[in-house]
């Protein structure tokens, strides 16, 4: 049987200013980005949140929305710091460790003695060890399996857990709202809605052909999770899928020759330079170009390429400004994705739980 631990901890950034700086205690607070006006928060505290902010909200919004909201600067090198720290804390328990960024990830404990085994405890004890050495909260989730373990650390946020045993799993996911499972996102879950699909148990009632038809490879996917099939293991060194570079302009831009000027001059370059080491052990798969317009909708076009072709790149912009319409463009993006390294679609879905350990 294999447990698994999703540690996700409680608004780390804006947590970490707040316990550096005390008087910010009671306030709503948010890291922000460059300015208020064209600023966009990485993430905000929970009193921040009552008034309706949100990480990745427009900096001068989030001030309409919470006009005392305290908006810091960043300071990355001080995270990172704080996160190899709390990577130390989890090497304690476990050597199969997954970063998914510097404020969460998967551990497996199924081979760890501590506490007779019980991930329950250990989870409760990794996060009182945070707390205790470095002054911060985390949340946790257990489960047999990747996705309920990330889905259940959001469960009793902040500074608590929740446990799904083995024998509670098909319960668990049968009740699931499905726009709680990663990978689901809103315009997906717009679409599952006219189905009249909700949760994992109307999602279970249904052949895996008929969900394939409708989506695809997502659509096989979202039936195995919610069969409880996730048989991933948690990966100590995780595979790199792409690599991006975008740039939020201070001001607009509205002509199309500036952009493509902009994108073959300064992002093509970048991300030729940032993704050459995997480009030599990988190959590329696809390349695409993102846009966020002035009404912060965005928008996404790729192509399947094994080069980075800035005549496909500047057709690609062409058609995601038509998108648009006429509207300005607050920001731009490059991106390429790289080939994958393993066939994932191998990979057997088999369990062999034994209730009888204690979970």
């Amino acid at each position: 049987m294999r447990k698994i631990i999703h540690v996700d901890m409680d608004a780390f950034y804006v947590s970490v200013e707040i316990r550096d700086n005390p008087d910010l205690a009671g306030h709503p607070v948010a890291v922000g980005g460059k300015s208020k006006n064209r600023g966009v928060l990485t993430t905000c505290n929970y009193i921040a949140r009552e008034y309706g902010v949100r990480s990745a909200m427009p900096a001068a919004l989030a001030l309409r929305k919470c006009p005392h909201l305290i908006i810091v600067p960043g300071r990355m090198q001080v995270y990172q710091e704080i996160s190899q720290k709390i990577r130390a804390i989890f090497e304690r328990y476990t050597s199969i460790i997954e970063p998914l960024s510097l404020d969460e990830a998967f551990l497996d404990v199924s081979d760890c003695g501590l506490f007779k085994g019980s991930a329950t405890l250990i989870a409760k004890d990794i996060r009182k060890s945070i707390e205790s050495e470095l002054k911060l909260t985390a949340s946790a989730g257990i489960a047999p399996i990747k996705f309920v373990a990330k889905v259940a650390s959001d469960l009793n946020k902040p500074n608590g857990q929740y446990v799904v045993t083995p024998a509670q799993l098909d319960a668990f996911i049968e009740q699931l709202p499905l726009e709680k499972i990663p990978g689901v996102g809103k315009v997906t879950f717009e679409k599952l809605q006219q189905l009249g699909l909700l949760r994992g148990a109307d999602i279970r009632a249904l052949p895996e052909s008929e969900l394939v038809e409708k989506f695809g490879k997502f659509g096989r996917s979202l039936w195995q999770k919610c069969q409880g099939q996730d048989n991933r293991a948690v990966e100590t060194s995780r595979v790199r899928k792409s690599v991006g570079v975008e740039r939020t302009f201070s001001e607009d831009k509205v002509s199309e020759a500036e952009l493509a000027e902009y994108m073959t001059e300064r992002l093509v370059p970048e991300v030729k330079k940032r993704a050459e080491k995997y480009i030599e052990k990988r190959g590329i798969d696809k390349i695409g170009v993102k846009v966020k317009f002035h009404d912060f909708q965005q928008t996404t076009k790729e192509a399947k390429h094994d080069t980075i072709d800035e005549p496909l790149l500047l057709n690609l912009l062409h058609e995601a400004l038509a998108r648009g319409g006429d509207k300005h463009v607050r920001l731009l993006g490059v991106q390429i994705g790289l080939k994958d390294e393993r066939d994932e679609d191998h990979m057997q879905l088999s369990f062999d739980w034994d209730d009888s350990k204690r979970f």
